[in-house]
């Protein structure tokens, strides 16, 4: 039995989970796979409870320490850009946060690593992991821009905060046909989303869209 707090009644129940993916529809979202899992998994345990109210909203929602859990569409949009040509074996995030983004990824692709700055964050994230039973989820406290080198090269990167460029340490462990999505541009501003794409000569660059995300910051604090 799933309990009240992880399945959610009234404002975080299942109806309003169905209502959000419905939008996203709207806004575009194609991959059905992504909107199914969206669909299923609770995004109010990722959020204070006095916010719980409004995690089915397709917006931001403040988590702390200056830090947001992303808006749903964004959520949405970075998965199926990073699945579009095919399920990699392994992905690494860039900015672990509220720890929403990793869930969804651990149940698209068989593993997730993911690297966080602030233990704080880290710690809640992983409350929430266990709470939801995702055993493919692995994390890390350190500085996000240096990414995991050991586990090194990844077919798949995901950045969740927005560096000024993009850290060169990130596109050196994307592997050969690997793809990288990260937002880069001015700091508290307005991003550009970008898909980097490793190929054998080098690394090529596209544009996607404008999108508005909390800084990447160094260093690792508690």
């Amino acid at each position: 039995m799933i309990s009240n707090d992880i399945q959610g009644i009234g404002m975080t129940s299942q109806r309003t989970r169905d209502r959000l993916v419905e939008r996203l529809r709207e806004k575009g979202i194609k991959n059905e796979r992504v909107l199914e899992v969206i669909r299923t998994t609770p995004r109010h345990i990722f959020v204070d409870e006095a916010m719980a109210h409004r995690a089915y909203e397709d917006t931001a929602l403040p988590i702390g320490h200056g830090q947001t859990i992303s808006q749903p569409y964004i959520v949405a949009r970075m998965t199926e850009i990073l699945l579009e040509n095919g399920v990699p074996d392994v992905v690494l995030e860039v900015g672990t946060g509220s720890g929403y983004q990793s869930a969804i990824l651990s149940r698209l692709v068989p593993k997730v690593y993911t690297v966080e700055r602030i233990s704080a964050l880290l710690q809640k994230a992983r409350e929430a992991h266990r709470k939801l039973g995702l055993m493919n989820v692995f994390s890390k406290h350190s500085d996000g821009s240096w990414g995991w080198a050991p586990n090194a090269p990844y077919p798949a990167i995901m950045v969740t905060a927005a560096p000024k460029t993009v850290p060169p340490g990130l596109l050196e462990q994307l592997a050969v046909g690997g793809r990288m999505i990260i937002p880069v541009g001015s700091l508290g501003g307005v991003q550009e989303l970008k898909l980097y794409t490793r190929t054998a000569e080098g690394v090529e660059e596209k544009t996607l869209e404008l999108v508005s995300f909390v800084p990447l910051l160094d260093g690792a604090v508690k």
